[in-house]
Formats: C-alpha cells, sequence, structure tokens
C-alpha cells in the first residue's frame, strides 16, 4: 500500500465523522452528553477502569448513531419510493441506536450512583 493511498483513506474517514456532526442532529446530542458524562466522571473522580467503561460506552453509541447514519442514506439513495422493506432496514438501525443507549444509560447508572450517594 502506497502513502498516498494511505493517507486517502484517513481523509476520507474524517470527511465521513465530519459529515455524520454537521449533518446529523443526533450525533450532535451524543457528542455533547458525552463531553458531560467525561466532566461528571472527572468530578467524581471515578476510578480509570470506570472512566473505561464509559468510554467504551460513549463510542459504543457513538459508532452506532455513524452506522444507523449510513444505512439511513443508503437505504434513501436506493429506494426512491416508500417500501416496507426500506422502512424495516432504517427502524432495525434506529432500534441498534436505542439499545447502545440504553446500555450506556445503564452503566452510567451503575458508576455514577454509587458517587450520589457518597454525597449524602
Amino acid at each position: 500500500m502506497n502513502h498516498r493511498t494511505f493517507f486517502q483513506s484517513f481523509k476520507y474517514s474524517f470527511a465521513g465523522l465530519l459529515h455524520a456532526v454537521a449533518e446529523n442532529q443526533n450525533m450532535r446530542i451524543h457528542i455533547v452528553i458525552a463531553i458531560l458524562v467525561i466532566i461528571v466522571g472527572l468530578l467524581f473522580r471515578v476510578t480509570p477502569f470506570e472512566m473505561g467503561a464509559l468510554g467504551v460506552m460513549i463510542l459504543l453509541v457513538i459508532m452506532a448513531e455513524m452506522i444507523n447514519t449510513a444505512i439511513e442514506e443508503m437505504v434513501d439513495l436506493i429506494a426512491t419510493e416508500h417500501k416496507r422493506q426500506a422502512k424495516i432496514a432504517k427502524d432495525v438501525a434506529s432500534g441498534m441506536v436505542l439499545v447502545a443507549v440504553i446500555g450506556s444509560v445503564i452503566v452510567g447508572i451503575l458508576i455514577f450512583v454509587p458517587h450520589i450517594l457518597n454525597l449524602f
């Protein structure tokens, strides 16, 4: 693999990331929440393991949202008229994000509730 192709692939990756952030309101919401979670984690001085778990969950949600966006864009490109299969593909992709978010909320509760209870 030549260097030009290698660096070009990073350029495409960053373009995709920028598109996801610029064009997807849900992605921006996920990023704002992720930043808040990191700040709260630092304020509560969570353990490195807990911060790692939060980081993995943040990445999981962001990745799920990016996959969802890619699937929605592809379905919109392929299906020019309303089709049941297109709706199912979009709904399942959206459900994937919901599952990731629910899992993240559960992990967040498990990590933050003991720290919150220690305040009292």
